[in-house]
């Protein structure tokens, strides 16, 4: 039976019945979201056109770019499209890229790297400790051919936010650029250009801004953006190209999501009105404290200690109770109106909780009660993890 919920003090819930996505994105998304997409527009049109120019304009606001340094460039398709663009963009052709991998996104970038027949070299911490500057540093050293390295802001397999200020400086000390996988924290995670230096950036629509999927984008110095002409192994994911014909023309290459582009548009001015970057990063960062305070009071153990924990999804190793099946746990938090997202851990099992979207702390009270209802449904009587967790999960204290 589906579950009926009343309004919250806080927002809404989803207007027609589904499910909360408790995912690192696609996410829950305002009634107002979707609403926006109601609308066709015309992807030539001069009302579209400025509503491009709109959504550039904004997403540039978010880095405090006092000194007019860098420019926004939306790419049509998923994340990894973005990924793809700015490696095969802004990379020469004859470079090299230290790739810092501490989960399935660092070695999806790597991946994608083999793919474009471009040089580069792995950091793999494995699935959960974090790359370190003096890491980085030791590697640049060993080897003068790298030219960039590529970071993830936050890798959502185990829910960690890497030290990418560290990294930053760590890079330009040894007069390399840096490159920032940021899909799953811009708009919630400050990353303002005085303060971290980088040479570009790309982020999804479907993220910390709260709208849906379909296109991504990069944000890149403008000196990035004029030399990365004629690099690109790409026709559709040439971001030069891309950015060119928008300078020109104040049009996509090739048809646009026009439908997202609208709902993106309205969840930028709902981030606005919330209070920005650090508005939604303390209601993320509040949504993550009530729920894992209450799923710790149930026995579950966090992969990571507070210090790592990210505000945009958590890693809960499953219980070691033989009555505990995650698919059964799965349906059961479904059945309660709330959709969790399986582990990514090849050593233990475990499974994780996404703290964004339009939900607030009300919400996540509720997600630890469906939780403690589902545990007893499957006569788990305890949700600690196994010993073999807990080891792994040492290894990172130490």
């Amino acid at each position: 039976m589906r579950a009926e919920f009343s309004p919250l003090e806080g927002f809404d819930p989803p207007a027609l019945g589904e499910p909360y996505l408790l995912t690192p994105g696609p996410l829950t998304t305002s009634y107002a979201v979707k609403q926006a997409m109601l609308r066709d527009w015309g992807s030539w049109d001069g009302d579209f056109r400025a509503m491009t120019a709109d959504l550039r304009r904004r997403l540039l606001a978010l880095i405090s770019d006092s000194r007019g340094e860098y420019d926004c460039v939306p790419i049509q398709g998923s994340g990894s499209f973005c990924v793809e663009a700015m490696l095969g963009s802004f990379v020469p052709k004859d470079g090299k890229v230290l790739v810092l991998a501490n989960g399935a996104y660092g070695l999806r970038a790597a991946q994608t790297m083999q793919y474009l027949g471009r040089a580069y070299t792995l950091i793999d911490k494995g699935d959960y400790l974090p790359p370190r500057g003096d890491e980085v540093g030791a590697a640049l050293d060993a080897d003068p051919a790298i030219t960039h390295v590529l970071a993830i802001h936050c890798e959502t397999s185990s829910g960690i936010l890497n030290p990418v200020a560290e990294i930053s400086e760590a890079v330009y000390a040894k007069g390399r650029k840096l490159l920032i996988d940021s899909m799953s924290a811009f708009g919630a995670i400050p990353l303002e250009t005085a303060k971290i230096r980088y040479e570009a950036m790309v982020s999804s629509a479907n993220k910390c801004i709260e709208g849906v999927p379909g296109f991504g984008f990069v944000i890149a110095k403008k000196s990035e953006l004029e030399n990365a002409k004629g690099n690109s192994h790409s026709l559709s994911l040439d971001i030069h190209a891309q950015w060119a014909a928008m300078e020109k023309t104040g049009q996509w290459r090739f048809t646009p999501p026009t439908h997202v582009v609208a709902a993106f548009l309205e969840a930028l001015r709902m981030h606005e009105a919330e209070g920005g970057v650090a508005a939604r990063g303390a209601r993320y960062r509040k949504n993550r404290d009530v729920m894992v305070e209450g799923m710790r009071g149930l026995g579950f153990e966090t992969l990571l200690s507070d210090r790592w924990l990210s505000p945009i999804i958590v890693t809960f190793f499953c219980p070691a109770d033989g009555n505990f099946v995650f698919e059964r746990f799965y349906d059961l938090m479904k059945d309660k109106g709330f959709i969790i997202y399986p582990g990514k851990l090849t050593v233990v099992d475990s499974f994780r909780v996404g703290c964004i979207g339009r939900m607030d702390e009300n919400v996540m009270r509720r997600v630890v009660e469906a939780a403690r209802q589902s545990l007893a449904e499957m006569g788990v009587a305890c949700a600690a993890p196994p010993q073999a967790a807990l080891a792994e999960r040492a290894k990172l204290a130490a």
